[in-house]
C-alpha cells in the first residue's frame, strides 16, 4: 500500500481545507478520524448478521479485511468502508425460510454474487469505463445515491420511537457542530455527538440490560467461527438480482465521493467493483455477511472533509482486532440504536443531498419526462420499499428501485431519443445526461 503524504504540518487539518484521499494528519487524529468510520459502520454491520444467522464477528473480521483489500486494489485512491449490506437481508431471509436454504447454502449464494461482482469489474476494465457510464451516466446514478440515502431514512428515524432524548441529544450535536464547529469540532461532530448520546444513556440508565450483560460475560479474546459455504441452484434466484444493487452502490459510491471531494475516481471504477466484489466473495466463503461501500461512512466523509484512506484503514483495523475480542465488540455494541439512529440521520440526508449535488453538477433538466417518469417512479419504489413477490422470490424496493434506474432509464431515454428524430414528439428528446 503506499505511504501517505501528511497534510500541512499533520497537527491537524488546514482550515477550510480538505484532506485528500492519499494524505493523512498525525496518527492519533487519524486514529479519531477512524473512530468516527468505526462507529458509522458498527450498528448496520453487527444488525445485519444477527438478521440473516451469521456469527457477527466473523462478519465484523471480514468486513475488516475487505475494506483493506477493497483500499490495495483502489490504490488508496477511493475512501469508504465496506460494511454489511441491507440489501441482503430480505432475499436471504426468504431463501431461507421459504426455501430451507441452510446458512451454508446462503454463504454460497453470497460469494457467487461477490464473484459476478468482480466479473462486471474486469469487463469495465477491459472494455472501458464509457461502458458503465453509457448505462450509468450523472443521471443515473445521482438517483441511485439519492434513493440509498432515502431509503435508509426509516431505520434512523424508528431509532427515536423508545428513547427520543438521547437520540435527539446525538442529532443535535451533530448538526450544532457541523454547522457552527470550527476546526476540529466541526470534523469530529459525529464522534462528539455518538459520545455525549451514550453518555446520557448510560447516565439515564437507557443502556439495554442485556447487552450491557453480554458485555460482562464476555471473553477478552475469542476467535471469529468461520463457516464453509456450499453452492445450491436453489438459491441463486433470491440472490442474483443483487448484482444489480452492488454495482449501483458502487458507481454511486465512487461518484458520491466525486462529487464531494472534486477529484475524477472514474478511472478506478473498474478496480472498486473488483475490489468490492473479492471483498463480498470472501466473506461468503468464510462465513460472513455480504459487503458494499457503507452509505453512513461516505456520510462521515463529507461531514468531516476528511478523505483518508488512512482513517479508512484504521477503521478496518479496528474492525478486525474487535473481532477477536467479543469483550471490546460487546462493549460498542452497548451504544443504543436511538443514538446511533441520531448520527446517521444526519449522514443518511448528506449522502441523500450529494444525489442531487450530482444531478446539479451535471445540469440534469427535470423538463425532461423521462427523467421526471423514470427516476421519480424508480427512487419512489426503493425510498418505499416495494416488495413484491413472483412465487417464492421477494424482490424488495432498493431492487426495484435499482434496476428501473440503471435499466429502465436507457431504454425509455433511447426510445424517447428515436420518436423524437423522426419528428413524431418534437422537443421530446431532453436532456441526456
Amino acid at each position: 500500500m503506499a505511504v501517505w503524504t501528511v497534510h500541512g504540518s499533520g497537527r491537524r487539518p488546514l482550515s477550510g481545507a480538505m484532506v485528500a484521499a492519499d494524505e493523512r494528519v498525525s496518527w492519533p487524529l487519524t486514529v479519531g478520524f477512524g473512530v468516527q468510520h468505526l462507529l458509522a459502520m458498527f450498528g448496520t454491520t453487527t444488525l445485519v448478521p444477527l438478521l440473516t444467522g451469521f456469527p457477527v464477528t466473523t462478519t465484523l473480521l471480514l468486513s475488516g479485511v475487505g475494506t483493506l483489500l477493497f483500499l490495495v486494489l483502489t490504490r488508496n485512491r477511493v475512501p469508504g468502508y465496506l460494511g454489511a449490506s441491507t440489501a441482503f437481508v430480505v432475499p436471504l431471509s426468504t431463501a431461507a425460510g421459504q426455501g430451507g436454504a441452510t446458512p451454508a447454502a446462503l454463504l454460497g449464494g453470497i460469494m457467487v454474487v461477490g464473484l459476478l461482482l468482480v466479473a462486471v469489474g474486469v469487463a469495465v476494465k477491459a472494455l472501458g469505463v464509457r461502458l458503465l457510464e453509457s448505462a450509468m451516466p450523472p443521471v443515473v446514478t445521482g438517483a441511485v445515491v439519492l434513493m440509498i440515502g432515502l431509503s435508509l431514512a426509516p431505520q434512523s428515524v424508528s431509532s427515536f420511537d423508545n428513547q427520543p432524548v438521547p437520540a435527539a441529544l446525538t442529532l443535535g450535536v451533530v448538526v450544532l457542530l457541523l454547522v457552527l464547529g470550527r476546526g476540529m469540532a466541526g470534523r469530529t461532530a459525529v464522534l462528539v455527538g455518538v459520545l455525549a448520546g451514550w453518555a446520557y444513556a448510560a447516565v439515564a440508565g437507557q443502556l439495554d440490560d442485556a447487552r450491557v450483560t453480554a458485555l460482562v460475560e464476555a471473553s477478552w479474546v475469542g476467535l471469529p467461527q468461520l463457516i464453509a459455504p456450499q453452492v445450491h441452484i436453489a438459491v441463486m434466484p433470491f440472490v442474483l438480482p443483487l448484482v444489480i444493487v452492488l454495482v449501483a452502490e458502487h458507481v454511486g459510491h465512487l461518484k458520491a465521493v466525486a462529487a464531494v471531494s472534486g477529484r475524477n475516481l472514474d478511472p478506478h471504477v473498474g478496480d472498486a467493483l473488483i475490489g468490492g466484489g473479492l471483498a463480498t466473495a470472501l466473506s461468503g466463503a468464510s462465513g460472513g455477511s455480504a459487503l458494499g461501500n457503507h452509505a453512513p461512512n461516505v456520510g462521515v466523509l463529507a461531514a468531516t472533509r476528511v478523505y483518508s484512506t488512512a482513517a479508512c484503514a484504521v477503521a478496518a483495523g479496528a474492525a478486525v482486532l474487535l473481532s477477536f475480542s467479543p469483550k471490546l465488540a460487546a462493549l460498542i455494541a452497548t451504544i443504543p440504536m436511538s443514538v446511533l439512529g441520531g448520527a446517521t440521520l444526519v449522514l443518511f440526508g448528506l449522502l441523500a443531498m450529494v444525489g442531487v449535488r450530482i444531478w446539479a453538477g451535471a445540469g440534469v433538466d427535470f423538463t425532461d419526462p423521462v427523467n421526471l417518469v423514470v427516476l421519480g417512479t424508480s427512487v419512489i419504489a426503493g425510498v418505499g420499499d416495494l416488495t413484491l413477490s413472483l412465487g417464492e422470490l421477494r424482490i424488495t424496493g432498493i431492487v426495484w428501485g435499482s434496476v428501473g434506474i440503471v435499466f429502465g432509464y436507457p431504454l425509455l431515454r433511447a426510445l424517447a431519443d428515436a420518436r423524437a428524430r423522426t419528428g413524431v414528439t418534437p422537443g421530446s428528446a431532453g436532456s441526456g445526461t
